[in-house]
């Protein structure tokens, strides 16, 4: 069976104008858009291999990359520090880092978050971060307005947490958004309606979506201006016995109509960072679909 995004999460635990300004301030280094790379595309090889598998990727060319590898205070087994360092030895950034934040990594009684993510958000800005991703919203979080509500509070108040380090939260779609209704609504609008922009970033992952019945060229119109980020995919129908019906392949072999989607960002979405994610291969080498996948990516004139 493929191994999801998805399902790594749930069994792994991996876990305002003013602002505006500072935003544009913290950004001003980087170029108006840039392709990065997902880690959990190479997965498998980051974990027996992390510098092995960072120079491959930057052999490659890519300059960009962004992790799904934080535990215990440590990235792919690295003190932050010392993944910081072996980044830029291989000329890589780290722009930006899945961790989910749990319900308890805020505690309602002492309107104050816990330790861990204190924890969670000074690591990811010493190895050099600029978003903080969290790719998941507890089941727990979806069933009733008042407590879906009160999180998405705590969203923005992790946003301004982020931001005192030089950071900016964000939040990563799967499909269960596009199938969850709370009092008639669709969680998704529910999630972008009460997330403040200037504290929250969104990062549309464009295939995940698929699962859910949703087509990402229709919630990228729907939402102008608010995709910071994107997951640059694409997606066929799944041939084999699986708990989802599409998979991902390499960009331009699907059904998304990548492209058309990453150039929706890019002139109405607010889109400046695409990152390419790839789970599955359909018997290719993961580092030669990484590659296959920034040549076309280049082709299109990104």
């Amino acid at each position: 069976m493929t191994t999801t995004r998805r399902n790594f999460l749930k069994t792994s635990g991996l876990s305002v104008a003013a602002l505006a300004v500072g935003s544009h301030k913290l950004f001003a280094a980087y170029p108006d858009k840039f392709i990065g790379i997902q880690l959990y595309t190479v997965r498998e090889a980051m974990y027996k291999d992390p510098s092995g598998t960072l120079k491959s990727l930057s052999d490659i060319g890519y300059k960009y990359v962004e992790h799904a590898g934080y535990r215990d205070r440590k990235f792919y087994g690295y003190a932050p520090t010392e993944f910081k360092k072996l980044l830029d030895g291989y000329n890589l950034n780290m722009i930006s880092g899945h961790v989910q934040m749990m319900p308890k990594d805020y505690d309602f009684s002492k309107n104050d978050f816990s330790d861990k993510w204190k924890y969670t958000v000074e690591d990811a800005a010493t190895a050099g971060q600029k978003y903080l991703v969290s790719p998941w919203l507890d089941n727990s979080l979806r069933k009733n307005m008042n407590d879906f509500k009160a999180y998405m509070d705590v969203f923005n108040k992790s946003g301004m947490l982020c931001q005192k380090s030089g950071m900016k939260f964000g939040y990563h779609n799967h499909d269960f958004e596009f199938t969850t209704m709370i009092d008639g609504q669709l969680l998704y609008d529910l999630i972008l309606n009460n997330t403040d922009p200037a504290l929250v970033a969104q990062q549309l992952d464009m295939g995940n979506l698929y699962n859910g019945g949703f087509k990402a060229i229709d919630v990228a119109k729907k939402f102008p201006g608010r995709f910071e980020l994107m997951h640059v995919k694409d997606e066929i129908p799944v041939t084999k016995a699986s708990s989802e019906k599409y998979e991902s392949t390499i960009l331009g072999k699907g059904i998304v109509g990548t492209k058309e989607v990453c150039d929706i960002g890019r002139t109405s979405g607010g889109t400046k960072w695409f990152i390419i994610e790839q789970e599955s291969y359909q018997g290719m080498d993961p580092l030669d679909c990484s590659k296959q996948d920034l040549a076309i990516m280049n082709g299109w004139g990104y």
